[in-house]
């Protein structure tokens, strides 16, 4: 089961998206870690922090998690 993620907006970058799901404390750490290793969007590897992510898209982290983008229409 994905953990689902709230935003706000139409989309999101991929690197704001792991700030906001409180996976990694800094962008320092979240560029290193897309560079070294990567996640898969959507069952595709990504390492573009700037990567737009909208509604629907599943994000797998190996050995972290799932997690899910769910807009807030409110």
């Amino acid at each position: 089961m994905h953990e689902k993620v709230e935003i706000k907006t139409d989309y999101i970058p991929l690197g704001q998206f792991l700030k906001l799901a409180n996976i990694f404390e800094s962008g320092g750490m979240i560029k290193a870690f897309l560079q070294d290793q990567g996640v898969l969007v959507n069952g595709q590897l990504e390492k573009r922090r700037g990567r737009k992510l909208y509604q629907n898209d599943v994000v797998e982290i190996d050995t972290i998690g799932s997690y899910i983008v769910m807009k807030n229409d409110t």
